[in-house]
């Protein structure tokens, strides 16, 4: 009987958890961004850190790497998440892009990147948690300048972390915008998968 109530105590809260970020996400469904939207000039001064461990940091003199090199003559698919080691970011948004990398290399993709609001060192341990650092390139935007930038931040204090990224995905050609997804709620996953994005390439 208790552990019945406990169950029926625990769903409760995920419910309430989930619907108050789907409420606070409401009123900024959709970024600023939009298709045909150069990213290199809306965020000109913005760098992102490519996922390594921490003395990999350090060799590199905690080097950042300047958005022209990640996306200027390169088709690009990119997706922004939440935050490492959470749920869906774990088990469902990450997975599907990794289990279609082959097919977004047959249409022609350079790189398939994924970046969140996380230090570059995190993102590391989770990549590789994941089994995915071979697939995909994994970037920090630790000071979430990068999600400004784009309007695509989200205060997600009600779960606990704070300033983060909405869950977005684009498909970028040189540095231009030419198909962009953004969830209604971060605990959504209906629109950013790889499947939706590689028809839209």
């Amino acid at each position: 009987m208790a552990s019945a109530i406990l169950k029926r105590v625990s769903a409760s809260a995920k419910s309430t958890l989930v619907e108050s970020m789907r409420i606070r996400a409401s009123s900024r469904a959709f970024a600023a961004v939009a298709v045909g939207t150069d990213i290199v000039s809306v965020a000109p001064n913005v760098s992102l850190q490519k996922a390594r461990s921490w003395d990999e940091g350090v060799s590199s003199k905690f080097s950042t790497t300047p958005l022209k090199d990640i996306f200027k003559g390169k088709k690009v698919v990119i997706f922004g998440l939440p935050g490492a080691y959470t749920g869906v970011c774990s088990q469902q948004h990450v997975p599907s892009y990794k289990n279609k990398i082959d097919e977004f290399k047959a249409k022609g993709i350079d790189s398939v990147i994924c970046v969140s609001v996380n230090d570059p060192y995190t993102l590391n341990g989770w990549a590789e948690k994941l089994e995915a650092k071979d697939a995909i390139q994994f970037f920090g935007d630790f000071d979430g300048r990068f999600h400004k930038s784009l309007e695509l931040d989200k205060d997600l204090s009600v779960a606990l972390l704070g300033p983060r990224s909405q869950r977005w995905s684009a498909y970028v050609v040189d540095g231009t915008v030419k198909a962009l997804n953004v969830e209604e709620a971060p605990s959504d996953f209906k629109v950013t998968g790889a499947d939706v994005i590689l028809n839209q390439i």
